[in-house]
């Protein structure tokens, strides 16, 4: 079982190989070049050392005096070898890692498209941590073992050419030193059937260990403010402690395989020498033929390792791959069509028999209505009655299971890829900040006039405090704009989508961190703004619903009335309940408040009567 899993691994790995030389052909065969001169001059190195003891060193010991050309020419061959070696190992190098760097590089493209094109409903059953392992951790193990990669299939040229060139120094010399090689190749296969599981184990533990770590981290007011630092470290260090012992297993595979490794062409170069004693007492070869073959046997262990560092790496790589394919290759539910949403002026906005449900849980059913254009309607509705699902569904952040939503009466599930984003804007309930300056959070990177900024800012009623800011809308706001208030940072992202100037404006309770001053001056604005836009808001507060021409009142999933606040309040008992339940409370306490005043009184009096009674007993105890 275990060798059909490691050759399992060793196929997937060797595919992802090959998508890599596909993708860059030209700079994996530059490099593979480059490897092959450093192979060859690996080679013509043993060649040139054979060449200058025999012409060299032995004159030199046997007549004492050498001549200055050759060794001149010993030592200019010996260099210009070594400089063409240098010259193919740093060619190689950097050739290794521009195709490494691209290919991670092109991966985490790949994936954070696929995230933006993905649906929410997917990003719903993925978490955060996994998402951003897949984008670094995983795209970086996919093409791990590209950097040895060219050196690996460059070595093979040496292998050649060093056995070619043992042969023909000596053919006995080297089928003693090939002798080794079956040991080499079998070791090598032991070592990767215990070393794959390892190093695939230890890969999905980063995973997860980064997934727990952005949890905690992501969720780190909750971490703080209910005590659960020693839990949530508890947690973390439980997995860090798996990666760490899965990290030590690998390393202690590593540390028993590689000694062997490095000591099996030790071994062959000992039995060359021995053989090769002999030989040269019995005047088979010569002292130079022995040095060169010898020399050779001493540069086979790196190439060895060079191809046991691929193979080491295919099954962190595989994992990796897996991972990364598994996002790109996610469809979700969502397809688009080829329909644009034409027109400036506001849009016409319709619901018909929408539901939806989360798994088995229905929490849509049969919701209907419609929003004439240039109209702004409030979705009111106790918690859990789907408010905030029905906005996600107005602007196909999730598609319904039954029914539609229609925008100038297109079926958005009909609208090309970015169409909606055109027309339709969402200020949603939880504001989300960039670490970018204020004009960059509003604008994204579109190409948006300074004025058109202000205007948005204005209609947001933020152009007041941005114009206090330090730097104005150059104002760096912090991660997740921790340097400004609730009620600005909503504020901003409002701006952010008003500026894009959209025919449907959806505020998923976007206003509910300001003052209802505020508040009521933004609605005004964007009901009274030159460029007005058909707005749907959810609310809660009476004020705010006030300023609707209508409302749609939800409960349970469903549209349990719709109209006019001054209707709704009278004849919904459900909506009028809800709106005015603070009002209600307020009254409730205050007459319990007058309630208790007559009581407070009268207990006062029965105080001072009974303080008037002591105070008798004992002016009489004192007569007595």
């Amino acid at each position: 079982m275990a060798s059909k899993v490691t050759s399992a691994i060793m196929r997937q790995g060797l595919a992802v190989l090959w998508v890599s030389i596909r993708a860059e052909p030209v700079v994996f065969t530059f490099a593979v070049l480059a490897s092959g001169v450093y192979g060859l001059m690996t080679v013509a190195s043993a060649w040139a050392l054979g060449w200058a003891t025999e012409h060299v060193v032995l004159p030199s010991f046997a007549d004492g005096d050498v001549a200055g050309g050759t060794v001149a020419a010993g030592v200019a061959l010996i260099i210009g070898v070594a400089l063409v070696k240098a010259g193919g190992v740093a060619f190689r190098r950097f050739l290794a890692g521009v195709m490494q760097y691209r290919m991670q590089a092109r991966s985490r493209r790949e994936v954070t498209r696929q995230y933006l094109r993905l649906p929410l409903a997917w990003h719903h059953r993925h978490p955060t941590g996994q998402l951003l392992s897949n984008a670094s951790a995983d795209a970086e193990a996919a093409w791990a073992p590209l950097a040895p990669l060219p050196m690996a299939v460059g070595v093979v040229v040496m292998l050649v050419a060093a056995a070619v060139a043992m042969v023909l120094a000596d053919p006995v010399l080297a089928l003693v030193g090939f002798l080794i090689f079956p040991a080499i190749a079998l070791l090598n296969m032991v070592y990767q059937r215990r070393l794959s599981p390892l190093a695939a184990r230890a890969q999905q533990l980063r995973a997860e260990v980064s997934e727990i770590a952005h949890e905690s981290f992501d969720g780190a007011l909750v971490v703080k403010t209910l005590g659960r630092e020693d839990l949530e470290a508890a947690r973390f260090q439980a997995k860090a402690h798996e990666l760490r012992d899965a990290n030590i297993a690998v390393g202690r595979v590593r540390g028993l395989f590689d000694p062997m490794l490095e000591a099996l062409p030790t071994l062959g170069v000992l039995a060359v020498l021995l053989f090769g004693a002999m030989r040269l007492e019995s005047g088979a070869v010569t002292a130079g033929t022995l040095v060169q073959v010898a020399y050779l046997f001493t540069l086979l262990a790196f190439p060895i390792r060079a191809l046991g560092w691929v193979l080491a790496e295919l099954p962190r790589s595989v994992v990796g791959w897996s991972r990364v394919q598994a996002v790109l290759e996610a469809t979700g539910s969502m397809s688009y069509g080829t329909a644009v949403i034409d027109g400036d002026s506001p849009a016409r906005l319709e619901v018909s028999g929408l539901a939806y449900s989360y798994g088995d849980a229905p929490v849509l059913r049969d919701v209907t209505f419609e929003v004439p254009a240039g109209r702004t309607v409030a979705l009111v509705g106790p918690t859990g009655s789907g408010k905030s699902t029905l906005v996600q569904a107005l602007v196909r952040l999730v598609d319904p299971d039954e029914g539609s939503v229609r925008v100038d009466g297109v079926d958005l599930r009909e609208v090309e890829r970015g169409g909606i984003s055109r027309a339709v804007a969402l200020a949603p309930q939880h504001t989300f900040l960039f670490d970018d300056t204020v004009r960059g959070n509003i604008t994204l990177g579109l190409p948006v006039p300074d004025e058109d900024v202000w205007a948005a800012l204005r209609l947001a009623q933020a152009d007041g405090f941005v114009s206090a800011l330090p730097a104005g809308l150059d104002t760096k706001v912090g991660e997740r704009g921790t340097s400004l208030s609730g009620g600005q940072r909503q504020r901003i992202a409002l701006a952010r989508a008003v500026v894009r100037r959209p025919r449907l404006l959806v505020l998923d309770d976007a206003t509910s961190s300001v003052d209802p001053q505020v508040e009521a001056k933004i609605l005004y604005g964007l009901r009274d703004a030159a460029e007005a836009s058909t707005v749907v808001v959810v609310a809660y507060r009476m004020a705010t619903i006030a300023l609707a021409d209508e409302v749609v009142y939800l409960e349970h999933g469903r549209v349990a009335d719709r109209g006019p606040h001054e209707e709704l309040i009278t004849r919904c008992e459900g909506y009028r309940n809800l709106v005015t339940a603070y009002e209600r409370e307020e009254a409730e306490r205050a007459a319990l408040n007058q309630d208790q005043e007559p009581d407070d009184e009268l207990d006062e009096l029965d105080e001072l009567d009974e303080l008037q009674d002591l105070q008798d007993d004992d002016i009489e105890g004192v007569s007595a």
